[in-house]
């Protein structure tokens, strides 16, 4: 096996496929990078038996200058290879391998670095295009970054580490929760007839959003029994689902309530900013809001008894409803306050002690979070 390659345009590559690459795994073979060369161009292969990610370099793209001089396949120790390609002092690269040891020279440099046989690497899964639909990528990258803010990260609930997607009559809903706080966002999807319902990790969807750059327009997902693949490009990215029933989180989301605040999204962060830097000193990290419709004011505190409290009067664009006061999280609120973006926001309440929901207010329908307060009596 032999190939020659523009370094810059090889860690491009390297750098998606190495998001699936973990040196922490109890299988030693998914700590390498899959190398294998054929006349159509270069295929490089991570896994951490989670997310697998493939992604091949064509040999008549122009960018690479790839040249496949011998075909061939090999395993090399990903963390090390991937070094020694950053160091390399020339813009260009040749690999040859013989006898299952690489050979790396650019300019005056060589290095050789011993690897594995490339049919002990794990077979990818085949997933057939009987049921898959192609979604904008930028659209798609929006909806992981509203909804993986809400995954669990206690392994105790697993199913509650994934996002539930469910597509169905053209309509695809993605929804987290960790039972503290849930993230639902929904979007319409046109001349869409295939019907499904997956639970896919957290940290996945996390990974892939970052695949989704700007430059990239579509993927397109293809869904199996126990694995869901997204095809962006040259790159195939594929995850495991998790398996179990999600918990049915719309009888969670309240209908009705009874004190309603309109907010600027930025404005409001600011504020809950404030407040936390005192709750955070304190042993309960938790910030009260106190409404009163009469006067027109809504406060927010902040206290940490070893330290000070802060107090400040919010700015808002509307109130009407009932007097409450409810005690929360400040973090959770400054999650979700960050997934709306720069919106102005209406905050729903039903009761002190009950859940209260953040919408956009120019697009109620399509996206909402729920936070739970924080007994404080």
């Amino acid at each position: 096996m032999k190939f020659s390659i523009n370094r810059s345009s090889f860690l491009k590559t390297f750098a998606d496929v190495s998001r699936a690459i973990s040196s922490k795994t109890t299988i030693p073979v998914l700590t390498g990078l899959k190398l294998v060369a054929t006349t159509a161009g270069l295929t490089l292969t991570g896994s951490d038996a989670d997310i697998s990610i493939e992604a091949t370099i064509p040999e008549d793209s122009e960018d690479n200058t790839l040249t496949i001089q011998e075909p061939g396949a090999i395993i090399l120790p990903a963390r090390f290879f991937g070094e020694i390609v950053k160091r390399l002092p020339e813009d260009n690269m040749t690999v040859t391998i013989e006898d299952l040891q690489a050979t790396i020279t650019s300019g005056a440099s060589e290095f050789t670095i011993n690897g594995l046989d490339a049919a002990t690497y794990p077979q990818l899964p085949e997933i057939s295009s009987d049921r898959s639909l192609t979604l904008k990528a930028d659209t798609f990258r929006q909806i992981i970054g509203q909804t993986v803010i809400a995954v669990s990260t206690q392994e105790s609930r697993p199913i509650l580490t994934g996002v539930h997607i469910s597509i169905q009559n053209g309509t695809l809903v993605a929804v987290a929760t960790d039972s503290h706080r849930l993230a639902q966002r929904s979007i319409d999807l046109e001349g869409v007839t295939t019907d499904a319902d997956f639970i896919i990790p957290g940290r996945s969807l996390t990974e892939l959003g970052r695949m989704l750059t700007d430059d990239v327009t579509e993927t397109e997902l293809r869904i199996a029994d126990n694995q869901v693949l997204f095809t962006i490009g040259q790159t195939s990215f594929y995850s495991r689902l998790l398996d179990g029933n999600y918990p049915d989180t719309t009888r969670l989301i309240p209908t009705t309530s009874n004190t309603r605040i309109e907010f600027s999204a930025p404005a409001l962060l600011a504020a809950i900013n404030r407040a936390s830097l005192m709750s955070h000193e304190g042993r309960n990290n938790v910030v009260r809001l106190n409404i009163e419709v009469g006067a027109g004011q809504v406060t927010l505190f902040g206290n940490s008894p070893e330290i000070g409290n802060v107090e400040e009067q919010l700015s808002f664009n509307a109130l009407e409803g009932e007097d409450l006061e409810i005690s929360f999280n400040p973090d959770y609120m400054k999650v979700a306050l960050q997934g709306l973006g720069q919106s102005t926001i209406e905050v729903a309440f039903t009761a002190p002690l009950r859940p209260f929901t953040l919408v956009p207010s120019e697009d109620k329908e399509h996206y909402i979070q729920l936070i739970t307060p924080v007994r404080t009596f």
